[in-house]
């Protein structure tokens, strides 16, 4: 256990000061000004490139990464860092690219909103249902989960208490803030989260260097190296239970990364909060930048720890706190523990956010109530994160026995994301896709996925995401192929001829080059 000082409890003090402050400052309205549903949900269409890239990074870059994936490198070794570089860096900017032209056109609130304009309201509801129950009982319990187990290896807190006090700062300001609230905040949170990450790896670098009799982070990079060569590669066997080869650059790994950054609300909310599509896709491409950055925080600790501290870990997923509990000198806990908070709260309030915008817009004033005042939206959506977080936190104890939570993430959404990013791909690229077609894919992707689940338990679920996609591809081709009806005419609603600019062009060329060249040296 972690006994901080009091400039530990300075550092995060203030942390905390600061953070709710600036929430409660860009949430305030004037007397007499009603918040309206879009400046709630969508902070008034009003957020520049910087604020979009850093809130895009901080809302993804959760206890999920920092300890799950950590946990994973620990395991084995870098490859996990495909997640970062393939699952982040290149799909962000596919996105930028492709997909959010046609969402900005189609000036929509929320993903459920498209699917009702692209198809019908059968496929909006039902995807909506899908998405709240992924959120709460996937996403937002396993962040939480992730952030417990981590202050109670660091800090002692019981795993329950720690549950309930991250959900309720989370409850702060999102429920009174909305998006702004997130947004900005969020920007402040990815430097802590950076700053903290990084003095991470510089300390345990430095004190790998040490134990071979060496000094400085240099010697500890050659080291690491050396000592810890056959966790540097990012090419693994097909073989592998996580991260088989074939799942990583072949198919399962681009759908969850598309499904992910393409068509999930909680992070695509972001760009659809801009300006113009100009700052939008400049936002994703520092995002890109930031994941490329971020990728070291998220996996090179891991391997860290399992040179320094192999002996003392019995779950692979107390690899970063063990790291922090070790390594970190009195002001630095603070502030790494304040980085870790933030990235936890920063996701828990991501999510609410989303749950709230797709239970409000698309469920409650799509089939409650069509003429809801702006008043009532508002109410609506702080109640459903109220909610939101009550059913997450009942769930989380159960969640947080389980070992391997990053797995778990990846493994369960991939039970929905094949469907999802069938119907978003074929939606926007493919006229002829039609509304049955779209609700059939919705219907199977879950039992499909149990099936290859039940009856080939020994494929990788990065695999299996990919056979699932290819079943569901077909299936949609074939119903709309054969189908009377046609959408030809809908697909016109999200057409742009914007075009991306010069420096987003230029800008995800090098990055993707870059990337390139780093497989190549640690294939």
């Amino acid at each position: 256990m972690k006994h901080l000082e009091i400039l530990d409890y300075a550092v995060f003090g203030l942390y905390f000061f600061l953070v709710i402050g600036v929430a409660i400052y860009v949430s305030h309205k004037p007397k007499g000004h009603e918040r309206s549903a879009e400046d709630y949900f969508l902070a008034g269409r009003s957020l520049p490139w910087w604020i979009i890239g850093a809130s895009l990074i901080a809302s993804n870059i959760s206890t999920e990464q920092i300890i799950g994936m950590n946990g994973t490198a620990f395991e084995s070794g870098i490859a996990v860092i495909s997640y970062a570089l393939i699952g982040a860096a290149v799909s962000i900017l596919i996105v930028g690219k492709f997909f959010l032209p046609k969402f900005l056109e189609g000036k929509i609130y929320s993903m459920p909103e498209f699917l009702k304009k692209r198809f019908n309201k059968k496929v909006s509801t039902l995807m909506s249902v899908f998405w709240i129950l992924v959120y709460v009982f996937v996403n937002l319990t396993s962040v939480l989960s992730l952030g417990a187990i981590t202050l109670e290896a660091v800090l002692g807190i019981p795993i329950f208490y720690s549950v309930v006090c991250l959900a309720f700062v989370s409850a702060i300001y999102t429920i009174y803030g909305g998006l702004s609230a997130v947004a900005w905040t969020d920007f402040i949170q990815v430097g802590v989260l950076i700053l903290g990450g990084l003095a991470v790896v510089w300390l345990g670098l430095d004190e790998v260097a040490l134990k071979y009799s060496g000094k400085g982070f240099v010697k500890g990079v050659s080291t690491l190296l050396e000592v810890q060569a056959d966790k540097f590669h990012t090419v693994l066997p097909r073989t592998h239970e996580e991260l088989p080869w074939t799942g990583v650059f072949l198919g399962g790994l681009w759908i969850a990364a598309l499904s992910y950054w393409g068509c999930n609300q909680y992070i695509i909310q972001r760009a659809l909060a801009a300006k113009n599509l100009k700052e939008a896709q400049h936002g994703l491409l520092f995002a890109a930048i930031l994941s490329v950055i971020v990728a070291v925080i998220i996996v090179i600790p891991g391997v860290i720890a399992s040179e320094l501290f192999s002996e003392q870990i019995t779950s692979r997923d107390q690899a970063f706190p063990v790291l922090i509990r070790e390594l970190l000198p009195v002001g630095y806990s603070g502030l790494v523990i304040a980085a870790l908070i933030a990235a936890i709260i920063s996701s828990l309030n991501s999510m609410c956010n989303s749950v709230a915008t797709i239970f409000t817009m698309d469920i409650y004033k799509g089939m409650i109530d069509k003429k809801a005042s702006e008043y009532s939206l508002v109410k609506t959506g702080r109640i459903a994160t109220a909610i939101a977080l009550v059913l997450a936190i009942a769930v989380t104890p159960a969640v947080a026995s389980m070992g391997k939570l990053f797995s778990f993430i990846q493994e369960y959404t991939g039970f929905v994301t094949p469907g999802v990013l069938c119907i978003f791909l074929t939606g926007l690229f493919w006229k002829r896709t039609t509304s049955k077609a779209a609700l059939w894919v919705v219907m199977l992707t879950i039992p499909i996925s149990i099936i290859f689940k039940v009856f080939l338990p020994e494929l990788a679920f990065l695999d299996r995401m990919m056979l699932t996609f290819l079943i569901l591809l077909l299936i949609t081709v074939l119903i709309s192929v054969f189908s009377s009806k046609t959408s030809e005419t809908i697909l016109d609603n999200f057409k742009t001829t914007e075009k991306a600019s010069a420096l987003y062009n230029i800008g995800a060329l090098i990055l993707t080059s870059l990337i390139a060249v780093f497989y190549i040296v640690f294939q």
